[in-house]
């Protein structure tokens, strides 16, 4: 409409641009509206997905770890701050648990934990220097996207400038109602701004889009098309919303839908009586992605809770077994086990809640630690006590080998045996180790022993005339077995006296007559000891009414005094339990030692149990 047709219609042309002004005004504040509802912006959900949407992956492997670094470094794929993360946290878990590894072995190798070196990890400096890579892309990224929102923002300001321009009177408005069309396409096209700026910068555009508009002379054909062609695309943009809600994939759908809002709130207005039913169209299909979204990052979250309860219950089992008492090595090897395995259950539990996964973690690795720690400061004790006897054998060795040659066969004899004897009193040592000193001071024993049988071959005849003897007092031994002989005690002491006063028998039966002799007497010990066992049970109790006469207090006494025995029966039963589990049983003489440990152990244990019988009638 030119300036000739306003001068000609003014009463028609005034009441068409009050209707317009009416529309333009009506368009802004629609816009306005429309922006202010939309859920959540897109810098917003964006954040969002780089903390908590991120589909978390397991990786086996450092290399795995390395290779997904690389590719990030060396493509043009967008860089996840949250991906970064979790690929950092994977890479040094599997790091430290490769390092724990390899410690384990080494000191179960025999190393000295004192003495580990951990060795340099290739893949960590090539992790490093790949991740540097990708920190300098993402800073340069950065900077870039800086730059480019401070051009949009001086871009936004100039189309800004622009529209005023082009405000100033009623006939420019009207003139320039194309190009202020094409200006604000260019508005929509152009991305982010600083963030301080952005408020400030909407509302001098609001604003001088409101003043345009209330200027504009615009027939009401142009604008009635102007309504259909928004209806239109904001019809599109519903069937596209609506569409989401199917999307198998809920994080993306809801990025989708930021984006159409986005693109909503850029479209002008639609007819007055349309506008409420296009919004709520759009605003329903919204709804349902917004709740698939929710949904989706509250299942994670629950599932989060779940890894949390699971994993606090692990710590609670280490802390539990890192309070346990270990006494021998067998102990500590039992509870290292139970700890490995609870460690490789911890590994297929996922993560935690963010606020809560490191502190879990450092929860569970203190009590790990701690128990480690216990365990290196028992065995470093061991291992000291394991090098003072290796010492003290390595001296026997030594005096044996000194020995060996000579011919002075009774007196070096003696000192042998003597030798022998203090040997059967060091302590355990490592067993590998433990059979070569055996070895080595059993050949320089043998070596002289055999020298003098060669050289006193005369006395074989004695020897299997000993033999004999020996034989038939063991089989005189045996018939006490199975029949009740009065005088028992005294006969087998008598058949022990005669016994040990018999002469030396050939070296080769001298083992296994050993054994026979000494498992025909536990036999009969136990038969002894049973029916010795009652009779003093009996005695005691007659005794302990004699006590019980003295009061209540002498009672408690006696029991007090068996308690405190019992105890120490007790301990020196674990004492030489522990030693029986070092002993060495690869040789004769390490079985001969064995056996008579365990003669003592059966007989400890019975007068435990008769320990217990006592301090039971002091309570009955």
């Amino acid at each position: 409409m030119d300036s000739q047709e306003m001068a000609q219609k003014p009463e028609e042309l005034n009441a068409q641009q009050n209707s317009q002004n009416e529309v333009a005004q009506n368009e802004v504040t629609e816009q306005t509206a429309e922006a202010a509802q939309v859920t959540e912006t897109p810098q917003n959900a964006n954040n969002s997905q780089e903390t908590d949407g991120m589909e978390k992956r397991l990786y086996a492997s450092k290399e795995e770890v390395l290779e997904r670094v690389k590719e990030l470094a060396h493509s043009e794929e967008e860089i996840n701050k949250a991906e970064l993360d979790h690929l950092k946290t994977a890479f040094y878990h599997l790091l430290n648990a490769d390092r724990e590894a390899a410690q384990k072995a080494y000191i179960d190798g025999g190393g000295d934990p004192m003495q580990y070196v951990a060795v340099p990890d290739e893949t960590e400096e090539a992790f490093k220097a790949e991740m540097n890579i990708i920190k300098e892309r993402r800073q340069a990224a950065f900077q870039k996207q800086e730059a480019e929102k401070l051009a949009n923002l001086k871009r936004k300001q100039e189309i800004i400038e622009r529209i005023k321009a082009l405000t100033t009177t009623p006939e420019e408005a009207g003139n320039a109602y194309q190009e202020v069309k094409g200006l604000q396409a260019e508005w929509r096209e152009i991305k982010a701004v600083p963030a301080e700026n952005a408020n400030e910068l909407w509302n001098n555009y609001k604003l001088c889009l409101e003043q345009f508009y209330d200027l504009l002379k615009m027939n009401f054909e142009a604008r009635e098309y102007d309504f259909k062609k928004n209806l239109e695309r904001k019809t599109e943009l519903c069937e596209a919303a609506e569409k989401l809600g199917t999307e198998e994939d809920v994080v993306s759908a809801f990025h989708q839908l930021q984006e159409l809002h986005n693109q909503y709130r850029e479209i002008g207005p639609v007819a007055k009586e349309l506008r409420d039913q296009i919004w709520a169209r759009f605003k329903a299909a919204s709804t349902v992605v917004n709740k698939r979204h929710a949904d989706h990052f509250d299942a994670i979250r629950q599932k989060e809770e779940e890894n949390l309860a699971k994993k606090s219950e692990l710590c609670e089992k280490v802390e539990m077994i890192s309070t346990d008492e270990c006494k021998t090595s067998a102990d500590w090897e039992a509870k290292t086990k139970e700890i490995i395995d609870i460690q490789a259950e911890w590994k297929t539990i996922g993560f935690a809640p963010k606020a809560m996964n490191v502190k879990i973690f450092e929860r569970f690795r203190t009590a790990c630690d701690q128990f480690f720690t216990a365990k290196n400061e028992f065995f470093t004790q061991l291992k000291e006590r394991f090098q003072e006897n290796i010492s003290k054998k390595e001296e026997l060795i030594k005096k044996a080998q000194e020995l060996q040659d000579s011919t002075e066969w009774k007196q070096t004899a003696d000192k042998l045996i003597q030798l022998q004897k203090e040997w059967k009193t060091i302590g355990m040592v490592p067993r590998k180790i433990g059979d070569q000193l055996w070895n080595d001071f059993l050949t320089a024993c043998n070596k002289f022993f055999e020298a003098r049988n060669a050289a006193t071959a005369d006395e074989r005849n004695e020897q299997q005339e000993n033999l004999q003897k020996k034989r038939s007092i063991i089989e005189q031994l045996k018939t006490f077995i199975d029949t009740e002989v009065e005088d028992l005690q005294q006969k087998v002491q008598e058949l022990t006296d005669e016994y040990n006063k018999t002469g030396h028998v050939p070296f080769k039966d001298k083992d296994k007559l050993f054994h026979e002799y000494h498992d025909t007497l536990d036999v009969i010990y136990k038969k002894l000891n049973k029916n010795r066992a009652s009779r003093r049970l009996n005695a005691f109790k007659d005794n302990l009414k004699e006590v019980a006469k003295r009061g209540e207090n002498a009672v408690e006494t006696e029991r007090q005094k068996l308690q405190r025995r019992f105890n120490e029966m007790k301990q020196e039963l674990e004492t030489y339990e522990n030693n029986l589990n070092f002993l060495s049983a690869s040789s004769k003489k390490g079985n001969s030692l064995i056996d008579e440990m365990n003669r003592k152990v059966e007989k400890l244990r019975d007068e435990l149990n008769l320990m217990k019988e006592k301090i039971k009638a002091t309570k009955e």
